[in-house]
């Protein structure tokens, strides 16, 4: 048998095969990324067109595209590039934190819709829809807080989402119709509105049909009316990490306690 060890002939045969295996299990390892996990670079990532992860990978990108866009600032695939690039850095901590964007978050935000708005300027004949789905966080609440530039990457979204199912694509829809409302595109709204509700399992149509009735009438948020320093009544809205913004005086009574109260 090969494997009685007792003659020395069959020993070295057996140590030439373990010593053939350990070359070929080591090469997978370094060209095919075995065991890398996500992002692992290797031969197979290299030839997908990925780079590696980690930020300084990320940053080593946005330079190496930046300055591709500056060479050839028509260059459709650079600006997608770099747009997919900043993304994925973007996602670090040291730019969202649970409580929103740091000020470095902001820039990089601001930077990433100059990109996207750069690709979408040359007319791609198929924008990247999955990227276009990443902006809907940039232009979001949580990021630079642009409804009327969110409207415009959810029709991108949506316009590469064929093959979803009727729940999805009614998520979808009312994402685009609050963002609508929220951007003050009633018509837009509307449409978006009726899709949402149209595609919806039957028990959520009329849930789905006030809330966003409510949406489109406090297209701002709603609005609550408490009692000011001076024991005034004011009307005052929602802002970012729980604070409330845009007071003015209200004509209204003042409630017991001074605790808001909706307004309808």
């Amino acid at each position: 048998m090969l494997f009685d060890l007792r003659g020395r002939g069959r020993r070295r045969t057996v140590q030439v095969i373990y010593l053939g295996l350990a070359l070929l299990i080591g090469a997978g390892l370094v060209f095919f990324g075995v065991g890398a996990g996500v992002g692992g670079g290797g031969l197979l990532s290299s030839l997908s067109g990925h780079e590696g992860g980690g930020s300084a990978s990320f940053s080593a990108q946005i330079e190496k595209y930046r300055k591709l866009t500056q060479k050839q600032p028509t260059d459709v695939y650079a600006w997608e590039q770099l747009t997919l690039a900043q993304l994925h850095e973007a996602g670090g901590e040291a730019y969202v934190t649970r409580t929103g964007l740091t000020s470095r978050g902001h820039e990089l935000f601001a930077q990433v819709a100059q990109s996207w708005n750069s690709y979408i300027a040359l007319n791609p004949s198929r924008p990247n829809s999955e990227a276009a789905q990443e902006m809907v966080r940039v232009f979001g609440e949580e990021g630079l807080n642009q409804p009327a530039e969110a409207v415009k990457v959810l029709q991108i979204v949506i316009a590469g989402k064929h093959a979803s199912t009727a729940q999805y694509q009614s998520s979808l829809y009312r994402e685009l119709a609050e963002y609508a409302y929220r951007a003050h595109n009633t018509n837009t709204g509307d449409l978006a509105a009726a899709k949402a509700i149209s595609l919806a399992p039957a028990e959520q149509r009329k849930r789905l049909t006030t809330e966003l009735a409510e949406v489109k009438k406090h297209p701002s948020g709603p609005e609550y009316v408490t009692r000011g320093a001076n024991g005034q009544p004011i009307k005052v809205k929602p802002g970012p990490n729980g604070t409330f913004t845009g007071t003015t005086t209200a004509p209204a009574t003042p409630q017991p306690g001074g605790l808001p109260t909706t307004t309808k």
